[in-house]
């Protein structure tokens, strides 16, 4: 017996042995893993950032863009660019292309005071090269260039950062599509800096007020001509003075009342821009005109699901400015341009040119403002779940007040042959056409057919001194209405 008890416990005690170092070959136990988890609060595409209550989304676009006609940015031909696509001559460019990346992160946080949220959209975009001077050989060299569109943080009802205005329809000067350079309405897409305010007063009515940096949009505010200090050489650019803004005194005072409801929505906006000039001459001693209050208001109107079809939609809007340009001739429309063809009345070439501004003085005088009017619409059709098409247009009108045009027509005296007559207003329109097709979901591909037309009021004959980033000789030029037509193709991919 005492064998066999021996026997038992030694391979009790050898197993004991063997299953301790077994044990201590065995890896420590993981942690368990976090999985991203979805955030169904605030639609589809947020996920909770891991160990946090924040929801994040991630988002863009990347859209390639080819442009026929056009010059720069797709828009009518603006030979204030190098691309000189006024120029209809051998420096015009026939053709360009642009490839770009959008990316926007937007996380939102619930609390106590409401959602935390924050928004950025950042654009990486790269454009072919453009034509510089009058040398065609002269090539601008391509490059990539990074835009910020919007950096903001939103709580309890204030906006702080950068975003589009609260002065702006939904839409921007995009009522159906088409070229950024459809007047009629105010634009800021690219974002504008302002501390804003939101009421929400429930079944869709809101109101907002804002204090809004308007030299922080893309181009900023309109001119402000010293028209002393103007020259002929710039007169047939449509420069008629020196830009001659002072220092920020007051952001743009902003308010604006919508209804956002089912069947569509409807806004009104105003404004209040402070219109605030440099000196008359060089120095401090030359004295400067008082500020001036410029001013806008805007109606926008959209009807959805009209009897045409389902998701139809009609896009409206007016302004009138007095003192504000830039909220009619948006911030991406030029602020002085010009442009030729040709001429049957035997001058070399007809020319036709504007110049725009919120205002316009002279040595001694005061700030005369410069008034516009506007509208703007366009309807889209969807013929199929896959197919849209749409039609659209914008035309606006600005007029400068009796003190400003004396001191724009003294310096137009200077070049005009005799019999013509000076008058710096101008219309300007434009239409067009777009059919979108989108044959698996956030891929779309666009064709878009617009045309420009410039109403100038100058009439009769000048004699223009050469124009080099033109290649235009000195000559004489008869004063016409111009046009522009301009296609773009686009593929783009929504993510």
């Amino acid at each position: 017996m005492k064998v066999v008890k021996s026997l038992l416990l030694g391979t009790a005690a050898g197993l004991i042995a063997v299953g301790g170092a077994q044990a201590a070959d065995l890896p420590v136990k993981a942690k368990a893993v976090e999985y991203v988890k979805i955030c169904s609060l605030y639609g589809a595409g947020f996920y909770y950032m891991p160990g946090t209550d924040t929801c994040i989304k991630f988002g863009g676009y990347l859209r390639a863009d080819a442009i026929f006609g056009g010059a720069g940015d797709y828009d009518f031909n603006k030979s204030t660019s190098s691309a000189n696509g006024g120029s209809n001559n051998r420096l015009t460019n026939y053709y360009l292309s642009r490839a770009r990346l959008d990316l926007n992160i937007d996380t939102r946080t619930a609390t106590e005071y409401g959602v935390v949220r924050t928004y950025a959209d950042m654009t990486y975009t790269y454009t072919t090269s453009d034509v510089t001077g009058s040398n065609p050989s002269a090539i601008s060299a391509s490059a990539p260039s990074l835009g910020l569109y919007h950096a903001f943080i939103q709580f309890a009802g204030f906006t702080l950062g950068r975003t589009v205005s609260i002065f702006d329809a939904p839409w921007q000067s995009y009522p159906a599509g088409g070229p950024d350079t459809i007047p009629g309405g105010s634009n800021h897409v690219n974002g504008v800096n302002q501390a804003a305010y939101t009421a929400d007063f429930g079944q869709g009515i809101t109101g907002s007020i804002a204090l809004e940096e308007e030299t922080t949009a893309s181009n900023g505010q309109s001119n402000l001509w010293n028209v002393s200090s103007g020259t002929a050489a710039q007169f047939v650019t449509g420069v008629y003075g020196a830009n001659s803004w002072g220092g920020t005194r007051s952001p743009d005072i902003i308010g604006a009342v919508r209804v956002d409801q089912a069947w569509g929505l409807a806004q009104l906006s105003v404004v209040g821009h402070d219109i605030h000039s440099g000196y008359y001459g060089a120095t401090e001693p030359s004295g400067h005109p008082s500020d001036k209050w410029g001013w806008a208001v805007q109606g926008s109107l959209s009807i959805k699901n009209i009897p045409t079809g389902a998701g139809d939609s009609i896009n409206l809007q007016a302004v009138y400015t007095d003192g504000a340009t830039r909220y009619n001739f948006q911030s991406l429309f030029p602020q002085s341009f010009f442009m030729f063809s040709g001429s049957g009345s035997g001058a070399y070439q007809s020319i036709g040119f504007a110049g725009l501004a919120d205002g316009v003085f002279g040595t001694g005088t005061g700030i005369d403002t410069v008034k516009t009017w506007g509208v703007r619409g366009g309807y889209t059709h969807n013929w199929s779940p896959n197919w849209a098409s749409a039609i659209y247009g914008g035309y606006a009108s600005l007029s400068y007040g009796s003190t400003g045009k004396t001191l724009i027509c003294t310096n137009f005296a200077t070049i005009a042959v005799a019999g013509s007559t000076c008058n710096p207003d101008f219309n300007f329109g434009v239409l067009g056409v777009n059919t979108v097709w989108t044959p698996v979901k956030n891929l779309a591909f666009t064709a878009d057919l617009s045309w420009s037309r410039l109403d100038q009021k100058y009439s009769g004959f000048i004699n223009s001194p050469a124009i080099a980033s033109a290649a235009k000789p000195a000559a004489v030029y008869e004063l016409k209405d111009q046009n522009s037509v301009t296609m773009m193709l686009r593929a783009q991919r929504n993510f």
